[in-house]
């Protein structure tokens, strides 16, 4: 196997699609050294095509991509898409010298059983599974021998959704190398007919896009090809490196000669439905605000930015209000008032002088937001064809006053009584999502994720561009009775100016004559009724455009919005409906090949002589865990000098540099029992280890030795957690798990967390810059292995720290003296005084294992008995705690 001794991205290939402007795709292929004309490490990646259909905005995307080992050895080759949240995989497979290794969608609990007999065989090569901020990650290696060709290909499938006007592919393109056959090949067709279509690329003049970039359209057929040379290519006329590193982004919409369109497709029908040229329904809107404590700093002081932008688009017919919590609940305004020139100025007085404060009472706020709208429609302080929302932005739980999320979750849902819709947006990660989008979704409008990032306010402003221009209200898509089944949802609180509404489902007589669809509405100023009458047989004229057309595309349509839509409803619903809902889902999932949260693909590859297990998950919003990058091989250079650690049976070593010594106790317990390493109340970070026996044949019980089985390292602040056994790494993000082998080797990134993983060795865990851990991996038993510990670099912890390794980040003295012989000639006893105790230590060793874990380094240190009785504060009984979490 190859190997590197840089983390990752020797060689990278990117591509993405994205509908919305939202989701995007790059693909990765990774590899070594870079060389001239495309060959890393011996490894060519040769070609590299994206080929797209959409067929009336449902695209099926195949990503494929060759290399051929040209090296003289084996080498390990890792194939990576980041998919946009929004699509489906639908099919993978791996094919290396003719030979085609499908992969198989099961359901995720049979999918899991089977991934972990694997690892129990040790046949198991990590797939991982992530999401990012728009991504998810689809990742695979394969080890390929000298000679041999590879071919990765992917694809996966997703519904575009209309944005501002437009559905919009994103492509991030950044291939780091050259590559002899580059092509993004994209083919739409659209019955209502094109419009608009347009491409652009951010990193190329135009003089070479325009040589390398062909785009057309007519009709009903558009065509966009992307396919520079090697010179095109090139940084520079003898250069080796690429230029293409940057956004590459098609834009288009479809003719709106009348408001919907209906086509029909072998029993199947699909309805759009966006009516152009409406007045704007005035809205009420009160913007419900987080001013706790957490939100201090660049946090708060982009959302008054945010606000301040947002004053700037709220028309004169709008009324608005704001309402600060954090402890206690402060309104700007008794009741809503209307968007004048002078309240709009003293809007953005009150918005500059928002200051952070206190705890989180969200419910209070809340039920006050809700009270303040109901209100002014009861007494008409507002206009009667508006309409309201409430637009809530926090970034954490609710921790004074109401603090059960389902109790708030009833409290919301019985105020509002379905009249309006609540939009949450969670800033950040240290909140329970799911909690904001549950509460989101059953009271009609949805959850958004604001990422802390130095767009955020950018972020706050893009959501209030989309819900700031209603067009209708309480908009009804209706079909005649008894025509129609198994229709995704027909219903919608708002249409939204430049969105568009979809609805799909079967017909019950797929002889039919003619479909009619009755849309209605409230508008600003009149109720409105569109009527749509198709001749069945005329629309399903389209599949005669065999070369856009792929397969059933209509029902496939259909398959992927009932998908999404049940898996919607299933977030609120309990019990038998719940059952129900997730049942019909997985049937669906099944039926139709998807990756959805309730089926995983399990990829099957040969890998030294043997198959290999991988899976891929479809994560939710909640699991973030962005973004993933997995590399060859990763070598952890630990700094010159270790801090503490515990490894071996199991040894405490506490290095303390200002004497350039070290001081080492042992902890004799029963296996199972479970200690605390580390609490720090104020980061969060806890670590506790549980112990484990040896289990080999002694004939001696007194001796049996124990050690670390298992860790369990949390951080608070983030709703993080990691429990490492000497089988396997289970990562929770929240509530959802992401389970990682000691086979692999992955590293697994996001803001302000850095988890790497050295394949049968050790696990680097950084928890930003000032805090990290080693684990190491003791392959020594052949049924039990066991876990060594290392802190390499604490100084962000803070001076609360403690634990049986913690309480020992602080400074601390020890003087030793009357050093003289002891029963064992080899190790001479002393006199300690340590934290005002006179012990009697004895000189000795113990190994650091975390660059070589067979030999160790050895470690002088003083030895303090009797379970470190005088050392540690209290007695070591203090330590055990009920669990590893």
């Amino acid at each position: 196997m190859a190997s590197a001794w840089w983390p990752c991205l020797a060689l990278a290939l990117f591509s993405s699609l994205a509908a919305s402007g939202f989701p995007r795709s790059p693909l990765r292929l990774l590899g070594k050294r870079s060389l001239p004309e495309g060959l890393v490490d011996g490894i060519e990646i040769y070609s590299t095509k994206i080929n797209c259909k959409v067929t009336s905005r449902f695209a099926h995307n195949v990503i494929t991509t060759r290399a051929v080992n040209r090296a003289d050895k084996a080498k390990e080759i890792f194939f990576e898409a980041e998919l946009p949240k929004t699509g489906f995989i639908t099919n993978f497979t791996l094919t290396i010298d003719g030979v085609t290794y499908p992969g198989n969608i099961k359901e995720k609990e049979v999918a899991k059983k089977q991934y972990e007999k694997a690892v129990s065989q040790g046949k198991t090569a990590g797939l991982v599974k992530a999401s990012g901020r728009k991504l998810e990650k689809f990742t695979v290696s394969v080890n390929v021998a000298a000679g041999s060709k590879v071919t990765f290909e992917l694809t996966y499938e997703e519904l575009l959704k209309r944005h501002k006007g437009k559905y919009e592919m994103y492509l991030k393109i950044h291939p780091k190398q050259l590559v002899k056959h580059f092509e993004i090949d994209v083919h739409i067709f659209e019955p209502q007919g094109i419009s608009t279509l347009d491409a652009e690329a951010s990193f190329i003049t135009n003089d070479l896009l325009g040589s390398a970039l062909t785009k057309s359209f007519s009709g009903q057929k558009g065509h966009v090809s992307f396919k520079p040379s090697l010179d095109q290519q090139r940084s520079c006329p003898t250069c080796t490196d690429s230029l293409l590193n940057g956004d590459f982004t098609i834009t288009y919409d479809v003719n709106r000669e009348s408001p919907g369109d209906v086509q029909i497709v072998n029993g199947y029908f699909v309805h759009f439905f966006a009516p152009q040229g409406l007045p704007v329904v005035p809205k009420n809107v009160v913007f419900v605000i987080d001013v706790s404590g957490s939100m201090s700093g660049r946090k708060i002081q982009q959302t008054r930015d945010a606000l301040l932008k947002i004053l700037e688009d709220v028309k004169k017919d709008d009324y608005l209000n704001f309402i600060l919590f954090s402890g206690d609940v402060t309104t700007w305004k008794d009741q809503l008032v209307q968007a004048t020139p002078e309240n709009l100025q003293e809007a953005r007085t009150f918005v500059k002088n928002i200051r952070d404060q206190g705890a989180t009472n969200i419910n209070d706020a809340l039920l006050r937001a809700i009270h303040m709208l109901n209100k002014a429609q009861e007494e008409h302080v507002v206009p009667e064809r508006s309409t309201s929302i409430i637009i809530m932005l926090t970034d954490g739980d609710a921790n004074t006053g109401e603090s059960r999320p389902e109790k708030i979750q009833e409290n919301v849902r019985n105020a509002i009584e379905g009249k309006f819709p609540l939009y949450n947006l969670g800033f950040g990660r240290n909140m329970d999502y799911s909690f904001l989008e549950r509460m989101a979704l059953e009271n009609h409008g949805l959850a958004r994720r604001i990422y802390e990032d130095s767009d955020a306010d950018l972020q706050l402003q893009g959501f209030y561009e989309e819900v700031a221009n209603p067009l209708l209200t309480s908009v009804q898509v209706e079909y005649p009775d008894n025509a129609i089944q198994d229709l995704t949802q027909n219903n919608y609180q708002h249409f939204y100016d430049g969105s568009e509404i979809v609805v799909a489902g079967r017909l019950v007589d797929e002889d039919m004559n003619n479909f009619k669809a009755d849309v209605k509405g409230h508008g600003a100023l009149s109720d409105l009724l569109y009527t749509k009458e198709v001749d069945v047989k005329e629309t399903e004229k389209a599949l005669k455009e065999q070369d856009y057309i792929f397969g059933n595309f209509i029902e496939r349509l259909w398959a992927y919005l009932t998908i999404e839509q049940l898996l919607e409803k299933r977030k609120n619903a309990q019990g038998e409906e719940k059952e129900n809902l997730t049942a019909q889902a997985l049937d669906l999932s099944l039926k139709y090949h998807f990756v959805t949260p309730l089926t995983s693909m399990v990829v099957t590859k040969p890998e030294d002589n043997e198959d290999q297990t991988a899976i891929a998950d479809k994560p939710g919003e909640a699991a973030d865990l962005s973004p993933v990058s997995l590399c060859s091989t990763v070598s952890y250079q630990p700094p010159q000098n270790p801090y503490y650690y515990v490894d071996g049976d199991p040894h405490f070593i506490i290095q303390v540099p200002e004497k350039d010594d070290a001081i080492c106790f042992n902890i004799d317990e029963d296996p199972g029992m479970v200690l605390s390493l580390i609490q720090d109340p104020v980061t969060g970070l806890s670590v506790n280890g549980q112990i484990i026996g040896d289990t080999r044949d002694s004939s001696d019980s007194n001796t049996t030795k124990t050690y670390f089985g298992k860790l369990g390292i949390t951080n608070a602040q983030m709703d993080f957690r990691i429990e490492v056994t000497t089988e396997k790494i289970t990562l929770w993000n929240g509530a959802v798990p992401t389970t990682l082998s000691w086979l692999d080797t992955v590293m697994v990134t996001q803001d302000g967390l850095s988890v790497t993983i050295n394949r049968k060795k050790n696990m680097v865990i950084s928890f930003g810059q000032g805090v990290t851990f080693v684990v190491v991996l003791h392959p020594v038993w052949k049924k039990a292995d066991f876990l060594g510990f290392y802190v390499v670099d604490s100084h962000r912890m803070s001076a609360q720290t403690h634990g049986l390794l913690g309480q020992f980040f602080h400074p601390f003295d020890f003087e030793v003296s009357d050093i003289h012989p002891g029963s064992d000639p080899t190790k001479p006893d002393a006199i300690m005084v340590v934290k005002n105790h006179q012990l009697t230590v004895t000189r000795g060793s113990q190994k650091d294992y975390r660059k070589d874990t067979s030999m160790g380094v050895k470690v002088n240190c003083w030895f303090v008995h009797n379970n470190g009785e005088g050392l540690i504060d209290g007695v070591h009984t203090d330590y055990i705690v009920s669990s590893l979490f």
